[in-house]
């Protein structure tokens, strides 16, 4: 990804996993970015669901976009996984209720209580930014906002 206050860009995806089958997204591969690895991935040998996982880098994501620094951050990986696979991370005062519970949603432990990319769709904090007009929007500041993304390769 590349990242602006205002923009995402979508450079690779390298790391993708095409599933074969859509019902079934099992994965067991550990690669991808310390930073962004979800709490089930991080144990030995276990299977855990692609989905989910995703939901909990987006969450990432999220929290860094918002927040400016990540969730989880140690400059050993050993200090970072264990952060990880706690789950405990702290969300400033200065982000509005709805953006706090949106992104403790996607950072459960747990991945069946993670939202999913539909549930995650439907989120009042989403929700509230696209269905306002410009003549009603309120001022928001700017890192409650969301951003216009460019998937343009």
């Amino acid at each position: 990804f590349l990242c602006s206050r205002d923009s995402i860009k979508l450079e690779t995806l390298e790391d993708a996993v095409v599933l074969e089958d859509s019902d079934n997204d099992e994965l067991q591969d550990k690669r991808g970015c310390p930073a962004y690895v979800s709490p089930e991935i991080l144990r030995s040998h276990a299977r855990y669901s692609g989905r989910a996982a995703d939901m909990w880098s987006l969450g990432v994501i999220l929290y860094t976009m918002l927040v400016g620094r990540y969730p989880f951050n140690d400059s050993e990986h050993t200090s970072l996984f264990l952060k990880i696979s706690r789950g405990q991370f702290i969300t400033p005062d200065t982000l509005s209720s709805k953006a706090k519970c949106l992104i403790r949603s996607l950072l459960r432990r747990d991945p069946s209580e993670r939202l999913s990319s539909e549930d995650t769709l439907h989120h009042p904090w989403l929700r509230e930014s696209r269905d306002s007009s410009p003549e009603t929007q309120t001022y928001s500041p700017p890192d409650q906002m969301v951003p216009d993304i460019d998937f343009d390769m």
